[in-house]
């Protein structure tokens, strides 16, 4: 005997999702990011960031373009090779030119000195689109080292 047919629950909320052009921006931006420093290249991985941007990383917070870029500079001296790749596993709409993102990561490390490790990441970053273009301002980081 086969079960009754159940009336349909509460619809469960999607979130606003973008449409394509505004997707295909924002995987951009993170290719961007990524090419940006896998090249090591500053200047291009500070065009991904409006100018009152936040990064929050560890138990660091840097705030602003300037001290954001001077951050990631520091950071990158102390590696010898980074291979850095990343892909958006969510996007939510929160307004016409804003969106949330949540951003996995996968980074092959080769500290100076030291021993290569891998390591995944997560952000939870909050963009919005300037002048055209779709830059992060705020990118809150956290990370756990994986066994090679």
């Amino acid at each position: 005997m086969s079960e009754p047919i159940r009336e349909p629950g509460p619809a469960i909320p999607h979130p606003a999702l973008p449409d394509p052009e505004t997707r295909v921006a924002l995987d951009s931006l993170i290719a961007s990011y990524g090419d940006a420093v896998n090249r090591r290249d500053a200047e291009s991985w500070a065009a991904c960031w409006a100018d009152d941007a936040v990064w929050q990383l560890r138990t660091m917070e840097l705030s602003g373009k300037p001290q954001i870029v001077a951050g990631w500079r520091k950071a990158m001296d102390n590696f010898a090779h980074v291979w850095f790749m990343a892909f958006v596993g969510h996007v939510e709409m929160t307004g016409s030119d804003e969106a949330r993102l949540r951003t996995h990561t996968f980074e092959y490390l080769c500290p100076v000195g030291g021993a290569p490790k891998l390591q995944s990441g997560l952000y939870e970053d909050r963009v919005i689109r300037q002048d055209g273009r779709w830059v992060f301002a705020c990118r809150i980081f956290s990370s756990q080292e994986l066994p090679l």
